[in-house]
């Protein structure tokens, strides 16, 4: 790791990341990180981890949150070892593959009710679908099976407790897939689309939702980024700069430990991926 750390959160969070070109957490993983705010001495497994930017977000953010970084792909999960050392936080690092089959998940210590809230950005895309990137790294984050958005879920569900919450992003265009696949799991789903500008279609959509609830959908205000000269908005300008003006409380989870809509640290350098 020779490069310089990057600055997260207005520098509360620094990360060591892959080089350039690879897949390198950004805006995506700090909206998703800012969406729920888990409880502190709560349990958060950060699922599909990369180098632990979600995850270690929140413990930055919230005292004695007992943290789990599940990633796949081994030299990542050291890395993101190493981030949560740079950072001060203890977590539980577990390299294991979402997908595996269930008696090999828990052996790796993905255990059934464990988990007081789940965080997840899965991969966007299934394969055949868009074009793959030839860098190994940025196409195992990017892209995995047909069917497998159902299965990533399955796995989020079977770790989550019963009225534990879900919190997830996607792009856009994928929150049928993301419905179904919560479908008859979570209920109570709250969702707010991110757009990059007012007059422009959604890029991405966050969604939380509570394991076992039958209460029905909440669709929250848009996030906007960019105002019409392509600076921040306002909200989003002082969100980005960690500053708790512009925070919104709003949606069946509002109250501590329970805010959809709090999004702050937005990354101006490195713009959502897609």
């Amino acid at each position: 790791m020779t490069e310089g750390p990057d600055a997260f959160l207005g520098g509360l969070l620094r990360l060591h990341q892959p080089p350039r070109g690879a897949h390198r957490a950004g805006t995506d993983a700090v909206l998703l990180a800012r969406w729920l705010t888990p409880a502190p001495e709560s349990r958060l497994c950060d699922v599909g981890a990369g180098t632990g930017a979600v995850g270690l977000a929140c413990a930055a953010l919230v005292p004695g949150l007992r943290l789990t970084l599940v990633e796949r792909d081994p030299a990542l999960a050291e890395r993101a070892r190493a981030n949560a050392a740079l950072n001060g936080v203890e977590a539980e690092i577990i390299a294991a593959d979402v997908l595996a089959p269930a008696a090999e998940r828990r052996a790796a210590g993905l255990l059934p009710d464990r988990f007081d809230m789940v965080l997840t950005n899965p991969p966007f895309f299934e394969a055949g679908t868009h074009r793959v990137s030839p860098r190994a790294n940025r196409a195992a984050a990017h892209t995995f099976a047909v069917g497998s958005l159902d299965a990533w879920i399955r796995t989020c569900t079977a770790i989550l407790r019963p009225g534990g919450q879900i919190g997830l992003i996607h792009r856009a265009d994928a929150l049928p897939a993301c419905l179904d696949a919560l479908k008859g799991r979570f209920g109570g789903l709250a969702i707010r689309p991110v757009h990059a500008r007012a007059e422009a279609p959604a890029i991405r959509v966050l969604i939380a939702a509570t394991r076992g609830s039958r209460a029905g959908l909440s669709l929250l205000p848009p996030l906007v980024l960019h105002g019409p000269d392509g600076a921040f908005t306002p909200e989003a300008e002082a969100l980005h700069r960690g500053s708790s003006q512009g925070f919104e409380r709003s949606g069946p989870f509002a109250g501590p430990g329970r805010s959809p809509g709090n999004i702050s640290g937005l990354c101006p350098e490195d713009p959502p991926k897609g």
